[in-house]
């Protein structure tokens, strides 16, 4: 049974940084891609960053320079860093993953409909 789960949310004031992780376990094969949206309230899914099986990495637009995916492929944890936030990067942010060799230009592209996807975490920034 594959679960992502997500920790490292929390609230920040603009400018600040976090780090989120998504553990990763229950993939019967070492390739699957990760992918990273989020959904303020009222508001619907955006695709911010996905990470493919290579450590080939995409960006939405509207966080390219800031965030940045990695993964630690022996913890099977992968990375989400955000600097220079922003009070419009105020939402719950998801991990998602399926067993596939590439995804991030499909979650980039779209709404990262991932075949598994994490409970979410909240992020929260101030002005």
């Amino acid at each position: 049974q594959v679960q992502l789960v997500e920790s490292g949310g929390g609230s920040v004031q603009a400018g600040g940084s976090l780090r989120l992780s998504c553990a990763v376990s229950g993939f019967t094969s070492k390739t699957y891609c990760v992918g990273w949206f989020r959904q303020a309230p009222g508001q619907g899914r955006e695709g911010v960053a996905g990470i493919d099986n290579d450590g080939s990495t995409r960006y939405a637009e509207s966080v390219k320079g800031r965030f940045t995916v990695s993964k630690d492929s022996v913890k099977n944890t992968v990375y989400l860093q955000m600097d220079s936030l922003k009070p419009e990067d105020t939402a719950t942010y998801y991990c998602a993953a399926t067993p596939a060799y590439s995804c991030s230009y499909y979650c980039v592209n779209s709404d990262c409909q991932l075949r598994h996807r994490g409970q979410g975490t909240q992020v929260t920034v101030s002005s």
